[in-house]
């Protein structure tokens, strides 16, 4: 997916993706590390336009790997012809993921079952957690690594992911 030396533009979609990666990426426990990231961080920016203007303008002599983390499987992120052959993008779906990594990690999931809710219903009603989505949130609730990255594993284990789809388990090394 992502090769040692190619430069990596990690853009999470929203608050909780972010934290999430921040937290993976503190404990180095992806396939990329942080000195591969464009200019060191995680991306907040959506717009392919707005990414290519701020990013790929400059000179790289290496190939660049674009990880969309986001909820949306419908989301367009279409750069230009001259940036086609230079740039790969990869979307990592974390629809419902960043809820159910909660569900997971507080061994709920039988539970979230037998309720019939949505997992972000569940998470407000049955386990009154309705800031799940806020960076703070996530990044005190995962401060453990060991929690974040059993919660990722089960998610992958539990889940019925389409063909062809990434999640967060196939960024972990």
């Amino acid at each position: 997916m992502i090769a040692g030396g190619d430069y990596v533009a990690c853009i999470c979609e929203g608050s909780a993706e972010n934290a999430i990666m921040d937290i993976l990426l503190e404990h180095e426990m992806l396939i990329f590390d942080q000195m591969q990231l464009l200019e060191g961080e995680i991306i907040r920016s959506r717009s392919a336009k707005q990414f290519e203007t701020r990013f790929l303008r400059k000179g790289f002599n290496k190939k660049i790997t674009v990880l969309r983390i986001l909820d949306s499987r419908n989301e367009n992120f279409k750069l230009s012809k001259a940036y086609e052959g230079k740039v790969s993008v990869i979307d990592i779906i974390t629809a419902p993921e960043i809820e159910m990594l909660i569900i997971l990690s507080e061994n709920k999931y039988n539970e979230y079952k037998k309720s019939n809710k949505k997992p972000s219903d569940f998470c407000k009603m049955d386990m009154n957690c309705g800031n799940v989505k806020s960076y703070d949130f996530v990044k005190n609730h995962f401060k453990d690594i060991k929690k974040l990255t059993y919660s990722i594993r089960e998610y992958k284990r539990r889940s019925k992911i389409k063909k062809g789809e990434y999640t967060l388990f196939d960024l972990l090394k």
